[in-house]
């Protein structure tokens, strides 16, 4: 479980996913008047951080894990959205939203972890499919 790289990865994704609660994008989508930007922002920022530890906890069926992965990064790339949406809504990229940008790339960092421990998944499946063969 632990030794394998793709619990690394799941672990890295849930982790960037908490820290982007502590980043200005989070503070300014919570700031909105319209509540609902924060909220879905929180929200589907929270369910992937759980569904990436409940997945590393899925080794033994590879297959499940394979599904609850795809369906975690549907929802990262969700709260991407929201975080580019509460970026753009402020202005875009400038000089002084880099704190905002950097939220929003550790969001996107997080599902290029989920991406990568998917790929990784798939490779084991593929390995342990090749060994029934050789049997």
């Amino acid at each position: 479980m632990i030794q394998r790289l793709q619990t690394v990865f799941l672990v890295l994704a849930s982790l960037l996913n908490l820290g982007a609660y502590f980043t200005p994008i989070y503070e300014k989508a919570m700031a909105d008047p319209q509540l609902w930007i924060g909220y879905g922002l929180a929200i589907s920022l929270v369910i992937p951080m759980i569904l990436n530890v409940v997945c590393v906890f899925l080794y033994k069926n590879r297959k499940n894990q394979i599904i609850w992965v795809k369906r975690s990064a549907l929802l990262q790339v969700v709260a991407f959205g929201f975080c580019v949406g509460v970026l753009f809504s402020l202005g875009g990229i400038g000089t002084y939203l880099w704190d905002e940008a950097l939220g929003t790339g550790l969001v996107f960092i997080g599902l290029i972890f989920q991406i990568l421990a998917l790929r990784f998944i798939r490779k084991d499946e593929e390995l342990v499919r090749s060994m029934d063969r050789i049997r």
